[in-house]
């Protein structure tokens, strides 16, 4: 059984469509044993006691200094023994201690086509008021494996998202979570649980 950690920082939508994947056996040999918030008021918080999900908070406003926060974050991941951690709409750069330790074994889900839109400062609502600004026809939503830059570790899956002349960045934002964030990150936990994932030379080969 895959063991779990994912990190998050707000509502936790991503969070919950790993949960109901679980709960309805779309993603099998999967489970979650831990959910690490950087944030105490994050919904997600809650979504993962209503599950029965351990629920952790480690804050900068709790460890101040840098390498104190990293320790603290670090020590929370490894309290729960995970083969996987996955960043479900987590704003925390990962340092490179824990990326040290997971080698391969942390994944994240970005709201862009990577390489467009992507990097320092491309989070949020600011990534799809970016993809509207440039006046791009298609966007939609990355699941990569996290190395030492910003979004730059090797690419897993990738599903494009149509944008519409009216779209606003809310509207195109819930679009992107609807058509593809939801379905992008199940199906990747689901296809590492399955043993189909591995990394070669920065590039990952799905059997």
């Amino acid at each position: 059984m895959l063991r779990l950690a994912v990190l998050v920082s707000g509502g936790g939508t991503n969070l919950q469509a790993i949960l109901d994947r679980i709960a309805d056996g779309t993603i099998r040999e999967a489970q979650v044993v831990r959910v690490i918030s950087n944030s105490d008021r994050a919904f997600a918080l809650e979504r993962a006691r209503k599950a029965g999900i351990e629920a952790v908070c480690v804050t900068r406003k709790q460890h101040p200094v840098p390498e104190e926060f990293n320790a603290a974050l670090k020590e929370a991941i490894d309290a729960c023994r995970p083969d996987l951690v996955v960043l479900a709409g987590c704003l925390v750069v990962i340092p490179q201690i824990i990326v040290d330790a997971y080698p391969n074994r942390i994944i994240n889900i970005h709201p862009a086509l990577i390489p467009s839109f992507c990097g320092t400062g491309y989070y949020g609502l600011k990534v799809h008021e970016a993809a509207l600004a440039r006046g791009v026809r298609v966007t939609g939503a990355t699941v990569h494996f996290v190395d030492g830059g910003t979004d730059t570790g090797p690419i897993l899956l990738q599903k494009a998202v149509e944008i519409h002349q009216d779209d606003t960045p809310e509207i195109l934002q819930r679009r992107v979570m609807e058509e593809a964030e939801w379905k992008l990150l199940p199906e990747a936990i689901s296809l590492i649980a399955q043993g189909r994932v591995t990394v070669e030379d920065g590039r990952v080969r799905i059997k």
